[in-house]
């Protein structure tokens, strides 16, 4: 009995044929398993000591190529830090110099109601800090911020010539807001000084690209009263017209209101 066949290789019985076939089949499969696995881990072993002797045969390369990685590595994570430690010194020193900025003046007869007893005192050591901040923290970006507040405070004390300077450094920084602020201010300073078509051209500017700081509508109500001032009342009328029309439920059209009635004059 059983699968095995005899000397006389005489046929095996009909019913262990099908049986003893299985049985072949199942280990033949085995057989060729056991082969797929002992060629991929002669392959593997192959490709390992390939991998082995061209690194053993370019160690020095090797070698400079993972210290040049470590090095960049370095660099990067050193870059990293240094930065977050000027970002966080630029916002620890503006953040000083606008509390100086916004301190109450001292009320005469108080002791220690303030440290300055006039705003040109106060502006003056805002100034200075704002100043130094501008310079000390360049290219980041409380260095624009610096630029701004040191053209407001510049503009605060007469220095018209510094506050344009500063105004427009800041005018010309990477985040909208700051620069359309500044903007703001300089066209103010411009009207100020008598080059009121610059001022208006700024107003353009800033109705054509506003900001969470500076809306279009707060553009174009300076521009209004920019024409108010210099006696072109039809030109202000027409642009409070506008902003009345447009939103009517806005705090900017209801200053155009008041402007058209009279009463913001």
């Amino acid at each position: 009995m059983g699968c095995s066949r005899s000397a006389s290789n005489q046929p095996e019985p009909a019913e262990f044929g099908p049986a003893c076939k299985s049985i072949s089949e199942g280990h033949n499969k085995q057989v060729d398993t056991q082969t797929r696995h002992a060629l991929k881990q002669d392959k593997f072993a192959r490709a390992a000591a390939t991998s082995a002797s061209w690194v053993g045969e370019n160690r020095s390369s090797v070698l400079r190529w993972v210290i040049s990685a470590l090095a960049a590595l370095v660099v990067v994570v050193a870059g990293f830090v240094y930065w977050n430690m000027r970002t966080s010194a630029a916002d620890q020193a503006l953040g000083s110099a606008l509390d100086v900025y916004s301190e109450q003046l001292a009320t005469p007869g108080v002791p220690d109601s303030g440290t300055y007893t006039t705003a040109a005192a106060r502006a003056t050591e805002a100034n200075r800090e704002f100043v130094a901040i501008a310079h000390n923290f360049s290219g980041f970006p409380e260095a624009s911020r610096a630029h701004y507040f040191a053209g407001v405070t510049y503009a605060d004390l007469g220095q018209n010539g510094p506050a344009e300077t500063e105004l427009k450094a800041a005018a010309g920084a990477m985040d909208r807001n700051v620069a359309n602020l500044a903007k703001l201010a300089l066209a103010g300073l411009y009207h100020q000084t008598g080059r009121d078509a610059d001022a208006i051209n700024i107003y353009h500017d800033l109705v054509a690209k506003p900001s969470v700081t500076v809306s279009a509508d707060a553009a174009q109500l300076n521009l209004a009263d920019l024409y108010a001032a210099e006696g072109k009342q039809d030109q202000a009328k027409a642009i409070w017209g506008k902003i009345k029309d447009t939103d009517k439920d806005s705090a900017a059209a209801s200053i155009a209101d008041q402007k058209l009635s009279g009463k913001g004059q």
